[in-house]
């Protein structure tokens, strides 16, 4: 079809030039992209039956503007952004509002003030008339705040001496209008905005200008009759059985063959239904196929696919910079500058590819592992002075690093700042960090180092400051709204929208994600661009836009004669509509010709393809995971808390100590019972080096000792989180009772004699056992005999269950074994009182056959037995490896091995 159209585009063009054959270059050619260039010039080719022709000159209506040179200077949006900006913060309209956002959504409104209240202007002078008395006219009738706060900052923003990019267009056309002397062919296909609809009025007075509109091209054309009345109806809501009726006279041909949808039940299967139907034209050696984008998200995932599959795909829509990884470098350093270097922050920055680009990548990786290990062993949280000085101490290999980070925080401005000085002072903090150099290996890079030194050439003249917050905002939305387009990658599969398919033709279409919640797509996105605000200002209102977007995807229809539709019929469990447009089209079409476009033979291929790759038609019954270890994997040593995980849940183990996926501990933002728990057994650990016997000693002397050590253990801790002084207000209400306990302790004949013992005993061959003993007391009467203590922070009830069952819990018994000892306890040092949580079996010998069965154990895992995870519900709780074994998902199997 589109053959014929551009068929009909060149017969005019040279009929009516036939005497210039074969120079053409005394007619203009305005196109809505130069993708039309080719295909017109083959047609005009083609008609014209000659051996060689010079074509005429074909260029779009914005091009052809700027060849025109103004004397005015043309000011920046980025510095009108600023300056509106200013303007309003100095008003103070609008409290707690983002002013950046606000000034966005302003300036466009500004924009089309300037489009549709001033005609072509030829002088500045005439401009600022023409401004005046639209102001005036404006300004006289009633407002509604919002409306008044636009229209006079519209007219304060047109006072300025310079153009800004929408009058520099209207004046350059008003000139270019004057200047014109060959006939003008234009494509078009909606209708035209203001100032070009006012720049060919003007043009009709001094040469001849032909239109050819696609809109009326297309109701004239068999096969795009259907689609044309469709769409119309789309707009005014006519009677569709009528419609159909008088169709159904008419000589038009069904559009099932060339245009048909498709419902996905799910973003996933719209996404691979377009990944096959793009592959299979593919294979059938289609050479242009174009995806015209209204769902993101669904695309994303369809490039994705197609990438697995070895289809490049080249992109003509772009990507915002706020999405690239460049970007996402430049904003997690200032996120990490602003959160005082959150450690995650600083996580997030060192595992960038971009930071410190001067070093080799195996540098980079390998500081980035310290640091994660080092905030995780020390518990830091953030502050670089504090990070600076523990890592002085701790791991001076850390140092260049923080100094690094410490050069790079400084290069930026202390106070508030011109946006330019901002930016400069960026570029050298970046620079510092190496990502400057990461950036020029990297297209994107490339760009977005080019857009922020043009953003600083462009503001160099604003001396208006911003404070640090202010400017990263202002550098957001910058990132937001200007897009990287990927010029490197030449694919048959074209990422385009649908504002660039105007005239132009593909061997197949793919329109992706036209549900109605896409297609057309809202326009009222805010509260300064709703239809009330621009009905009052004389604007178009959102209906305009709708109608656009309907014609271009009439005019993509009818140049297109392989087209495809796909969107969700199911979102989130509930019906999902598809695109009124294709919804109306569709009743049309089966009404008239009992079809409804369904894409029948597409949804039999993946059907098809969703059998083959499933291997039974029951579902699989999900069993308990069972791993054997390698006996290589197996670790040469385990602690009394790894043997506790080995008995209470095989696989826990097999995941945490044989895979080794808790290697790295948590680092906790505040203290919680495992903070206090190692704060109270040093605080106990120092009391009772200093005092190892209590009695006989003055019970004020022992408390005030027990408090002052309290609080130096606890002191580096509130001096980083005020929320430690809850926990050791909760120890200090605990100290009487201790010293009681002890006190207690000591009058029935036991006394202390060491603690924080470090031991490592064989076990097997292979396998060590390791660990430190809290505490250790001896009998009075006969020294040799000796009880090991445990102290938990848990409840009298939680240890009473951990040794109701003889060997569930083995801490005590391997502690027992190491010291020899027949009597072994927890000291209970939770709430208000300390108590003492004895084993009821026999200590010494529970002790013998727990290294029995740990010995056994791991001979059986040396031997290949299973460890399957068979976890009781108290064990699994609080399991950290629960999402690995999914337990709730899979059936235990039935019987047993022997091996368990």
């Amino acid at each position: 079809m589109s053959s014929a159209l551009y068929k009909q585009v060149a017969q005019q063009i040279l009929s009516r030039h036939a005497q210039d054959l074969p120079d053409l270059r005394a007619a203009v050619v305005l196109l809505p992209n130069y993708a039309v260039a080719r295909p017109l010039a083959q047609a005009l080719s083609s008609a014209a039956k000659l051996p060689a022709m010079l074509l005429p000159q074909m260029i779009t209506c914005s091009d052809w503007a700027a060849s025109i040179q103004l004397e005015a200077p043309i000011q920046p949006d980025t510095q009108r952004s600023a300056a509106l900006y200013q303007a309003l913060r100095e008003r103070h309209w609008f409290a707690d509002t983002d002013l950046w956002g606000l000034s966005r959504e302003l300036l466009t409104l500004i924009d089309d003030l300037t489009r549709h209240h001033v005609a072509l202007p030829k002088s500045a002078h005439e401009f600022s008339q023409q401004l005046a008395a639209a102001y005036q006219m404006r300004s006289g009738q009633a407002m509604q705040f919002e409306a008044r706060v636009v229209h006079e900052l519209w007219y304060v923003m047109a006072g300025s001496a310079e153009l800004d990019n929408v009058r520099a267009y209207q004046q350059r056309l008003a000139i270019l209008a004057q200047q014109v002397e060959t006939p003008l062919y234009v494509l078009q296909t909606h209708d035209f905005n203001q100032p070009e609809a006012r720049f060919l009025e003007a043009c009709r007075a001094r040469v001849p200008v032909t239109i050819f509109d696609l809109r009326q091209m297309a109701q004239h054309a068999p096969d795009c009759t259907l689609l044309a009345y469709a769409l119309q109806l789309g707009a005014d809501s006519a009677d569709l059985r009528s419609t159909a009726a008088a169709l159904q006279q008419q000589t038009a041909v069904p559009s099932n063959q060339r245009l048909q949808l498709y419902a996905a039940h799910s973003l996933e299967q719209e996404a691979q239904a377009a990944d096959v139907q793009i592959r299979h034209w593919l294979l059938a050696g289609k050479q242009s196929i174009a995806v015209v984008v209204q769902d993101r998200l669904v695309a994303r995932r369809v490039r994705a696919l197609l990438e697995r599959a070895q289809v490049l795909v080249q992109d003509e829509t772009g990507w915002t910079f706020a999405t690239l990884s460049v970007s996402t470098v430049l904003m997690r350093w200032l996120e990490t500058l602003e959160n005082d270097f959150y450690y995650q922050d600083v996580l997030d920055l060192l595992k960038s590819p971009f930071l410190f680009a001067d070093a080799a990548a195996i540098q980079r990786k390998q500081t980035a592992y310290l640091f994660e290990q080092w905030v995780r062993q020390h518990g830091m949280v953030a502050n670089l002075k504090n990070y600076l000085t523990v890592a002085q101490r701790t791991n001076p290999d850390l140092m260049p690093l923080l100094m690094r980070l410490r050069q790079a925080a400084q290069a930026l401005p202390k106070k508030p700042a011109p946006l330019v000085d901002w930016l400069r002072a960026l570029h050298d903090s970046l620079e510092i960090l190496g990502v400057t150099q990461g950036w020029q290996a990297d297209p994107a890079g490339q760009q977005l180092s080019q857009l922020l030194a043009q953003w600083a050439t462009d503001l160099h003249q604003d001396r208006t400051r911003f404070s640090f917050a202010e400017w990263r905002r202002w550098l957001a939305q910058q990132l937001d709204s200007h897009t990287f387009h990927d010029d490197t990658i030449q694919s048959p599969v074209l990422f385009t929208h649908l504002a660039a398919t105007c005239w132009r033709s593909f061997d197949a279409v793919l329109l992706l994600g036209c549900d109605a919640a896409h297609l057309p797509a809202p326009t009222d996105a805010g509260p300064w661009l709703n239809d009330g605000v621009r009905a009052v200002l004389g604007l178009p209102v959102s209906n305009a836009q709708q109608l656009q977007t309907r014609d271009d995807l009439l005019a993509l229809l009818v140049m297109n004669d392989t087209v495809l539709v796909t969107w969700q019929s199911n979102k989130d469990g509930e019906s999902n509509l598809l695109s009124p447009y294709f919804e109306m089209l569709r009743a049309l079409h089966l009404m008239t010709y009992g079809h409804d476009l369904a894409a029948t033979e597409l949804a039999a291929t993946l059907k098809m393809s969703r059998l083959r790759n499933t291997s039974s038609d029951l579902p699989q019954t999900a069993l308990m995971p069972r791993p054997a270890a390698l006996p290589a994997l197996l670790p040469q040593h385990t602690s009394p808390s790894g043997y506790n995980s080995l008995m209470a849940c095989p696989y826990q183990f097999y995941a945490r100590y044989i895979l080794r996926l808790n290697e790295l501990d948590e680092v906790r933002e505040e203290p919680d019972k495992r903070d206090y728990g190692s704060w109270v057994h040093e605080v106990l650990h120092r009391f009772h080096t200093e005092f190892p016997l209590l009695s006989n000693l003055n019970r004020e002397l022992l408390e005030s000792a027990l408090q002052r050590i309290s609080t130096e253990v606890f002191a580096d801790a509130l001096a980083h989180n005020y929320l430690a002084q809850a926990w050791l207000l909760r120890w200090q209400n605990l100290i009487p009772s201790y010293l009681d306990w002890q006190l207690e302790n000591e009058q029935s004949g036991w006394h202390y004699l060491d603690a924080e013992i470090p031991f490592s005993i064989p076990v097997t061959e292979n396998l060590t056992l390791r660990g430190r003993i809290d505490r250790v007391d001896k009998r009075v009467e006969n020294p040799e005999t000796q009880r090991v203590l445990d102290y938990k922070t848990q409840t009298v009830k939680q240890l009473k269950d951990k040794l109701k069952v003889a060997g569930e819990d083995v801490q005590l018994a391997c502690y027992a074994h190491v010291q020899h000892s027949s009597a072994a306890a927890f000291i209970s040092l939770d709430k208000e009182k300390v108590t003492t949580i004895a084993p009821p079996h026999n200590v010494g010998e529970l002790a013998t056959l727990n290294i029995a069965r740990l010995n056994t154990v791991f001979l059986q895992l040396q031997n290949g037995a299973s460890l399957p995870a068979h976890g009781v519900e108290s064990a699994c709780r609080y399991c950290e490896m629960n999402g690995l074994c999914r337990h709730g998902n899979w059936e235990t199997q039935k019987g047993s091995n022997s091996d368990e």
